[in-house]
């Protein structure tokens, strides 16, 4: 239930509706509190007397003037800022590809700009219709207009703030810095310190469980279900993790032993959407950097430079990894395995890392040579002779790819003395 509640969250923070929303809610019920603290006579609030003891102490007419400029100014100005969110976001479609859009969506920033300039209108307009000139028992709300003021002038220094912020969301190097920074928190919160339980040599194989839902699979309520199979003596075996596409009617898990409500405990454990998501999904940030350096590769683009970038920041997450363990998908409740399901390891996360860009990288020596010298970077880090091992299969591929794509001799021998360094640093680790 805990992971279906955060997968809840995680869709909420996708809609870019839900905070401008909020925020004029808010301006709303100001612009009722600020009358209200009038029409009660609080805080030294006289009607019959000529002198106002607030900022505005203007008539009716001048305030019904100044509360329709705000009003329209503002709902303008919004315009103008949505216009500006969607050329931003097409720019940065077309140069870093479609799945980055998720970043800028929810991006708090965005949304909240967009809440002051609404809420701003808003405010205006409630107040706007409670002042009265004489013919209708003249009533002005200075301490309302005085706060529609300021209000005015806050959404003038979000106006320019707005225009900064903008010009460097949309730069490549802030974007890779910010999905890196996603990156890295969820490989703090997807590894461990310690090691999990080893899983079983093979996973159990009997009765299958196919959950009326379908949709990319984006959270597993672990927990709940190792509760279920352990209450039922059964050890359940998921086929599916965060992030695969799961057919309507596909077998995703299997039982030891039938039980009658199997299908019912699985669906509730397991949340699908739409689209991936990057909750429990450690490869997520992956693939949006991958496809980052994938589109700077490309024809239309060709910007080796922030090849090289990504490659950096992935280099950085490796290095964060070596010191920690992946889980092994295997839980264990009294001593005994119960659930048992697929996870992200070593050997996945390097090949969705550098695959891609290896296979796009052509004959760019320049992003080759980086890849060499991130997998060098990584191997003086790292501990485990598996993973060390891991890591020289990639640079063999690098290898492979220069001697097939590379025509310059010396290019070619500058990528070869990286490998051979790269070789040598390896070795170096496994003996320590």
């Amino acid at each position: 239930m805990r992971a279906r509640i955060r997968a809840w969250i995680e869709f909420l923070g996708d809609q870019f509706w839900l905070r401008p929303a909020l925020v004029v809610l808010a301006c709303i019920g100001l612009a009722q509190v600020a009358v209200w603290l009038e029409t009660a006579h609080i805080a030294g609030y006289d009607p019959s007397s000529s002198d106002a003891d607030w900022g505005w102490a203007g008539g009716a007419e001048g305030a019904r003037a100044l509360l329709s400029a705000v009003a329209s100014s503002t709902i303008g100005v919004a315009g103008t800022t949505f216009s500006i969110t969607i050329a931003a976001l097409t720019l940065a479609s077309n140069q870093m590809g479609p799945r980055l859009l998720r970043n800028f969506v929810r991006d708090a920033r965005n949304q909240l700009v967009l809440g002051i300039f609404l809420g701003t209108f808003a405010y205006a307009l409630m107040v706007l219709r409670t002042v009265r000139t004489v013919e209708e028992e003249t009533f002005v709300p200075h301490l309302a207009i005085s706060g529609a003021v300021l209000l005015a002038l806050v959404s003038l220094g979000t106006l320019v703030w707005f225009v900064h912020h903008v010009a460097t969301s949309i730069n490549v190097e802030t974007v890779v810095d910010a999905v890196h920074r996603d990156l890295c928190a969820a490989v703090e919160a997807r590894t461990r310190e310690e090691a999990d339980v080893q899983p079983p040599t093979e996973a159990p194989r009997g009765a299958p469980v196919a959950p009326a839902d379908g949709g990319y699979l984006q959270a597993i309520d672990t927990d709940g279900l190792a509760d279920w199979a352990h209450e039922r003596r059964v050890v359940l075996a998921l086929r599916v993790r965060p992030g695969d596409f799961v057919p309507r009617g596909f077998p995703v898990a299997f039982l030891s032993a039938g039980v009658e409500d199997a299908a019912e405990a699985v669906g509730r454990a397991l949340t699908f959407g739409r689209r991936p998501a990057a909750l429990q999904d450690l490869e997520y940030s992956v693939r949006q950097l991958v496809e980052i350096a994938v589109r700077a590769l490309s024809p239309g683009i060709n910007d080796p430079m922030t090849a090289g970038s990504v490659l950096d920041h992935l280099g950085d997450a490796l290095c964060r990894i070596a010191p920690r363990h992946l889980p092994t998908g295997a839980v264990a409740r009294e001593g005994r395995i119960v659930l048992v399901h697929p996870v992200t390891d070593y050997d996945g996360l390097c090949d969705a890392m550098f695959h891609m860009i290896r296979q796009n990288a052509a004959g760019s020596v320049h992003v080759l040579a980086r890849m060499l010298e991130v997998l060098t970077q990584t191997a003086e880090v790292e501990r485990l002779t598996t993973r060390l091992s891991e890591l020289g299969r990639h640079a063999d591929l690098v290898l492979a790819a220069a001697r097939r794509d590379v025509a310059d001799p010396r290019d070619f021998a500058d990528l070869e003395e990286r490998y051979v360094r790269f070789v040598r640093v390896r070795g170096g680790m496994a003996m320590g």
